[in-house]
């Protein structure tokens, strides 16, 4: 498969910029209170992520914009999920919302192994994480370990046909119309066994 040219988060940032909030947009200001919650210096989070400290550093003064091989290692490093390093963690309590996608209108982020589209991205502190995803891996070595962060996850075939592996289980098929529900602190990944890349459903709970 050909690799695509990787965008930049600046490039994302314009082109959602009237729909989204500052907050959002902060990535730096989301990963240094990721590492703090962690209790990691600069230093010890720059060798979990694989990065080097200046690189590390300058994204979280806004300095510099991480490509998404970048933002895949830091995702993978925190021990979370890519749509999870976007989204803030929830605070204070409204009431009455509702937000709406279209088929297609989904906010995109492409990894080597997943092409996620995120639904109700206009909405902030969500208790769920909703999203669609094109499985592109097609081996288990295709990822760099396991991938496990807070919360549960929902996962339901579309179509195609996946084998979901997780940390204490036997690897598992699962064709369209089959689902999972599981811990997310447990070790997971899946990858593609059909002809076409899978497709599917994931919710993801946030943190109250």
């Amino acid at each position: 498969m050909p690799e695509l040219p990787e965008p930049t988060l600046l490039s994302i940032e314009r082109d959602q910029r009237e729909r989204e909030t500052p907050e959002q947009l902060d990535l730096g200001a989301r990963l240094r209170a990721l590492r703090k919650a962690r209790g990691w210096t600069l230093e010890q989070a720059a060798q979990a992520v694989g990065l080097a400290r200046s690189t590390l550093s300058k994204i979280e003064n806004g300095q510099m914009s991480p490509t998404f091989e970048a933002v895949r290692k830091l995702a993978s490093g925190l021990g979370i999920s890519v749509p999870q390093l976007f989204t803030p963690p929830a605070s204070g309590k409204m009431l009455a919302r509702r937000s709406i996608t279209r088929g297609g209108e989904g906010r995109a982020h492409i990894t080597a192994t997943y092409e996620h589209e995120i639904i109700a991205a206009d909405i902030t502190h969500k208790r769920m994480l909703p999203y669609r995803a094109t499985v592109r891996a097609r081996a288990f070595e295709d990822f760099d370990g396991w991938v496990r962060h807070d919360g549960e996850e929902f996962l339901y075939v579309l179509s195609g046909e996946i084998e979901f592996f997780s940390e204490f289980y036997a690897p598992t098929r699962l064709g369209a119309g089959d689902s999972a529900y599981y811990d997310a602190t447990m070790g997971h990944n899946m990858i593609s066994t059909s002809p076409e890349d899978a497709l599917i459903l994931w919710v993801t709970s946030q943190s109250s």
